[in-house]
């Protein structure tokens, strides 16, 4: 029977028929295949190695997600895009898309009782339920550093104190396996529990000294955590901090951190959305972000009624993302600054004073 290697080594060798399988929503550029991330979003931050590079360095298969720093193989590309995980059903999913003979199953002892895989929904909520308060935990603790004292309301957040890190390849071999983290709630538009978001966190302050300190699981494709009821008027953002720093100062705005750009420009639109704010970080993602939902705005107003349209607004930050500017400006200047991008009724309705 083929070992992992040995699959992962014939899943290169048809990279560019995996991608277009799994990563549908990319296209074709040269010799790599572009998508949003490793589970197929809309974008271009993902990409894809196609061919071997001629001086041996690049192999067929390989990518890197360069807004999260995330690279692998098309295993990894299956496992993300299925939901899957375990292994094995990764490995019986590229067996089947290779046409190769499956293994033999053993019959177990009760296969009736079977623990919810990791990665899915159901393992996110299970974590989720394993998680508790943030109040006077290391999260608390975290977010009050980066100026956000009044940091949830709506139970969006919990702490867990001895997450499981998966280390990459990037990390040091000893690497420890467990950190306290700040979990977030990844809902749909019913508000049902989809995946989670973790943040690793030193017990010393800030984040924890790994190689990937943030990560999600679960389904998170037009999703994303949410801040208050979806109402006519609402902000996105890709970062929690980001949307947690703008609900300092506008507490009463619905809100969703998307958790990257790519996601951010694929966010289910909630049904009587009249106008969107879209928290804009400085940098090429962000920008196409919003290229995208302007897009996708001027589509669905094209065609429903006028009363149905829906307008974006960006919000743009001084620094990177506006923790940075709540941070380094204060809540005073930074409420300065929003008030000239918002429309003059919602500033007089979320920005108080």
């Amino acid at each position: 029977m083929d070992s992992p290697s040995d699959i992962a080594r014939r899943l290169a060798e048809n990279a560019e028929a995996v991608c277009r399988r799994y990563l549908a929503n990319g296209r074709r550029e040269g010799r790599y295949w572009l998508v949003g991330d490793v589970r197929g979003a809309p974008g271009r931050s993902l990409y894809v190695r196609l061919s071997a590079s001629g001086d041996t360095r690049g192999q067929a298969g390989k990518w890197t997600d360069a807004a999260s720093g995330e690279h692998g193989d098309l295993l990894d590309v299956i496992a993300a895009s299925c939901g899957h995980g375990l292994m094995r059903e990764t490995l019986a999913e590229a067996r089947r898309f290779l046409s190769l003979p499956q293994p033999e199953v053993p019959v177990t002892a009760n296969p009736r009782v079977r623990k919810a895989p990791g990665g899915t929904p159901a393992a996110a909520r299970r974590l989720w339920a394993a998680s508790r308060s943030i109040i006077g935990t290391p999260v608390a603790t975290y977010l009050a550093a980066r100026g956000i004292e009044r940091p949830d309301d709506q139970g969006t957040l919990r702490f867990h104190p001895s997450c499981y890190y998966r280390a990459s390849q990037d990390d040091a071999p000893d690497v420890r396996r467990a950190w306290p983290a700040m979990i977030a709630a990844v809902t749909d538009a019913a508000g049902a529990i989809v995946g989670v978001h973790r943040t690793w966190l030193d017990p010393a302050g800030g984040k924890a000294p790994v190689a990937c300190p943030r990560r999600a699981m679960g389904h998170l494709l037009g999703h994303g955590v949410r801040f208050g009821d979806a109402g006519p008027v609402m902000a996105a953002g890709e970062g929690i901090e980001t949307i947690l720093s703008l609900r300092q100062l506008m507490p009463r705005l619905p809100a969703i951190a998307c958790l990257s750009a790519a996601h951010l420009a694929a966010i289910e639109l909630p049904r009587g959305l009249r106008r969107l704010y879209v928290a804009c970080d400085d940098d090429r993602a962000g920008e196409g972000a919003l290229r995208s939902l302007v897009e996708r705005a001027a589509q669905i107003s094209a065609e429903c009624a006028p009363s149905s349209a829906v307008e974006v607004v960006p919000l743009r930050p001084q620094r990177d993302d506006f923790n940075r500017d709540l941070c380094a400006l204060g809540r005073q200047r930074l409420a300065a600054l929003l008030r000239l991008q918002l429309r003059a009724d919602d500033a007089a309705r979320f920005l108080p004073g």
